[in-house]
């Protein structure tokens, strides 16, 4: 990961932040000191898994927003490639209805990521397929997912 794609992707942390990321990147250290900060993995390995985990997080703090008919790991959805996850809906029509499926795909970068940054992507993506206010956005990142 560049200098460039650190400061892209971390706009909104202070300079001094950005600045200790980008030189603990510079050294090599930073891979390190993510897995000394957040020494535990997940075990949330499977597309299913995933499924359960985003529906429980969902049924927790946003309990109106739509099902989610399909939630997975995917390995096309790179940094490089600027994407980590990605929601999105399927409309089609059934009889003379309009069916919509709401579906959420996640980087397969974080099978292997902390459960903090996975809990992180994951909010995010449901936030936006959920077409909530910030506010609840705001309650989702505070109160985590204890």
């Amino acid at each position: 990961m560049s200098a460039t794609l650190i400061q892209q992707y971390l706009p909104g942390y202070p300079a001094h932040v950005r600045a200790q990321i980008t030189h603990l990147h510079a050294q090599g250290q930073l891979g390190a000191y993510i897995q000394q900060r957040y020494p535990q993995m997940h075990v949330i390995q499977s597309d299913k898994a995933l499924y359960d985990f985003c529906t429980a997080l969902k049924q927790r703090y946003l309990k109106n927003a739509p099902l989610l008919d399909k939630v997975y790991f995917d390995n096309k959805l790179t940094i490089e490639k600027q994407t980590l996850g990605l929601n999105t809906a399927i409309s089609r029509v059934q009889g003379g209805k309009l069916k919509a499926k709401k579906e959420i795909r996640i980087s397969a970068f974080f099978k292997a990521a902390p459960l903090e940054f996975l809990q992180m992507i994951v909010v995010h993506e449901l936030v936006l397929t959920s077409n909530s206010s910030c506010t609840r956005m705001l309650k989702l990142t505070k109160n985590g997912h204890n």
